[in-house]
């Protein structure tokens, strides 16, 4: 064997005499060095190309666009033909001649899908339906509702990917927020209150249900709120009706589809879409026993009137003006981060955001150009970056109302950093 492969590596590797000149070796010869210059060359430009760009990147420190992909929530969208109606009793409802509004993405302006603006008699149909799930929902045992809680957690998680790409492409906020906080926070209330139901008769004896529950929600975080309201109501034996805010309505719908997809009986958990004037309707349904709210307060004002001597009970979680405090005695340098968390979370977007600072005075500049520096590190971005710190406002009209309060600030005397040219 040995032999063999010797002479086939003498064929392979020797030329034979009388078919190679010496003037043609030569020039092969001289053409092989010819390409290995070449050749040489050509890597040492690659490798200059290379390390200029690895160098630059130390030098720089800067982050990479890692973009999570869309199109898990661009098939379950074409699915359902990118047009959704209400979800009343476990299934999808759209009632003919209802208006349409168009849900977008904020960090492109594309369109996502189309939902419906309900009408009086779509609230009905809704709490009648959780009025009729209400005795039979009620009626269970304590440890069957948990059970079906359990499995709607459950659920939320196997789904977890699908509903964080979808809350950050429909609110704009990050696919890290939505997908390491928002996300797990609701699996982990379902699963928190699905305890409060199994330990009910035991832990909170001579408390009863209500009846049928109206909850409404913000935008900011759609299915974080969501989970806040829907959770414990469902845990005591309430049945649900749901309205989501205009801009983020697809990820409540999309959960009602995974509560049914769980096992929850038809009818204990609605949703319904409709504007502004949609949610005074649900709120003062005469066969709606609670209502909760969060939102602003001019809203919340409005409701806590309409609801007046109505014997609906009501709770409301508004806005606020929180103040982040800093002494002289802080670490200066964990304040700052802290106040960047506490203002710029959620593009800022949240009730309970710093949205005043109080400092010191003998520490007040430098707490100052410290925040300053730090906001220059703040990266801005497509919301499905999972390198970014902040993504777009929700829609438009909020960008103009953020604007319309610096402008506002600046005739007041106030002073605006900007980044850019720091006037």
């Amino acid at each position: 064997m040995s032999s063999k492969r010797g002479k086939r590596a003498a064929i392979e590797i020797t030329p034979s005499p009388s078919k190679v000149s010496k003037g043609s070796t030569n020039e092969s010869v001289s053409a092989a060095k010819k390409k290995e210059v070449t050749a040489n060359g050509s890597l040492t430009n690659g490798i200059d190309k290379v390390g200029g760009a690895v160098k630059r990147i130390f030098d720089t420190l800067e982050y990479g666009p890692a973009p999570e992909s869309p199109a898990v929530v661009n098939a379950w969208l074409d699915d359902h033909g990118r047009s959704f109606g209400h979800f009343i009793n476990g299934t999808w409802v759209k009632p003919p001649g209802r208006k349409l509004y168009d849900s977008f993405n904020p960090a492109n302006g594309e369109k996502i899908a189309s939902t419906i603006q309900g009408t009086q008699e779509d609230v009905d149909v809704a709490v009648k339906a959780a009025r009729d799930a209400y005795n039979q929902w009620s009626a269970l045992p304590c440890h069957v509702r948990a059970r079906h809680m359990y499995s709607i957690a459950r659920h939320v998680q196997k789904h977890a990917r699908l509903l964080s790409v979808l809350e950050s492409m429909d609110n704009g906020k990050s696919i890290r927020e939505s997908r390491d906080c928002d996300i797990p926070l609701v699996a982990r209330h379902f699963y928190h209150h699905a305890g409060w139901a199994q330990l009910m008769e035991d832990e909170m004896k001579g408390w009863t249900s209500l009846g049928v529950v109206a909850a409404i929600v913000p935008w900011n975080f759609p299915l974080m709120l969501l989970a806040w309201k829907v959770c414990p109501a469902l845990a005591m034996g309430n049945t649900v009706v749901l309205k989501p805010a205009s801009y983020t309505r697809l990820t409540a719908l999309m959960l009602a589809e995974i509560c049914t997809e769980a096992g929850l009986p038809p009818g204990v958990f609605n949703v319904v879409t409709g504007p502004g004037s949609f949610g005074s309707m649900l709120a003062t349904h005469p066969d709606v026993d609670k209502v909760g709210f969060t939102g602003s307060t001019q809203v919340g004002q409005i409701l806590r009137r309409a609801t007046a001597g109505t014997g609906i009970k009501l709770s409301l979680e508004l806005g606020g003006k929180s103040p982040f405090v800093v002494y002289n005695t802080a670490d200066i340098d964990a304040a700052v981060e802290g106040v960047v968390d506490a203002i710029f979370f959620n593009q800022g977007q949240v009730c309970s955001a710093g949205s005043r600072l109080l400092v010191q005075e003998d520490v007040a500049d430098k707490m100052v150009t410290k925040i300053k520096e730090r906001m220059s590190h703040l990266r801005l971005g497509d919301s499905l970056d999972k390198c970014i710190d902040m993504g777009p406002i929700v829609d438009e009209s909020q960008r103009k109302s953020i604007e319309d309060f610096v402008l506002k600030a600046k005739e007041e005397g106030a002073e605006v950093i900007n980044n850019n040219n720091n006037n």
